[in-house]
């Protein structure tokens, strides 16, 4: 059930409306950056796998199997370490991600400003980041204060946006700092199970074991 609802919220975090909506945005021949989505991948491993290992253990418990048990507990170990190693890069890698998409947005902005937009999409990239986000304009003011006048960029409103401080900058932070605040308490979630569940496999295994020798 664990492994089911972590397969879950990393699926539904994988195809939010949002994200994908800028993920897969191209300016020219330039991806947008993707790095949040090594943090989903695993979790999306780690929901599957938890699975398959859960009926394992669950098996072995009926089954009264010590080598079944065994094998649950070094699998919970493997998946274990892994959830450490993705909550670690998640931590190093929790500020880089929002940067790298914000001079993604930057660039797109700058070259649709200076009307490059015909040869590479800028504008459709920045008009994409401006009605997902509900924002227009960056922190850099030179380049902030050009698209309020600009109807094509931002929409008709965007002048009543612009002075409630919805930058695009400001939005892409709190998108992906709200993601990966949920990843984060996924990560931990399943960590606490998992550690109850090695728990218990030695338990299970020492009580299979006194029961065979009596």
């Amino acid at each position: 059930l664990a492994g089911g609802i972590i397969l879950g919220v990393a699926l539904w975090l994988r195809h939010d409306s949002q994200t994908t909506n800028i993920l897969y945005l191209q300016l020219g021949d330039k991806q947008a950056p993707n790095t949040f989505y090594v943090g989903i991948y695993i979790l999306i491993a780690v929901g599957a796998v938890m699975m398959f290992v859960g009926f394992l253990g669950c098996y072995g418990a009926i089954q009264e199997s010590q080598c079944l048990l065994g094998t649950f507990f070094t699998c919970l170990v493997i998946l274990f370490a892994c959830e450490v190693a993705a909550g670690i890069w998640g931590f190093v890698n929790k500020d880089q991600i929002a940067k790298d998409v914000k001079q993604f947005y930057d660039q797109a902005l700058q070259q649709a400003l200076m009307g490059d937009s015909d040869s590479n999409n800028a504008k459709a990239v920045v008009k994409t980041f401006h009605e997902t986000l509900d924002c227009c304009g960056s922190d850099i003011v030179s380049a902030t204060f050009t698209p309020v006048w600009r109807d094509d960029l931002c929409r008709k409103d965007t002048l009543k946006t612009f002075f409630e401080n919805a930058n695009c900058h400001k939005k892409i932070d709190e998108l992906f700092s709200g993601k990966l605040y949920l990843i984060g308490i996924a990560a931990v979630v399943v960590a606490v199970i998992m550690i109850f569940e090695m728990i218990l496999s030695m338990v299970l295994c020492c009580g299979i074991r006194n029961s065979s020798v009596y």
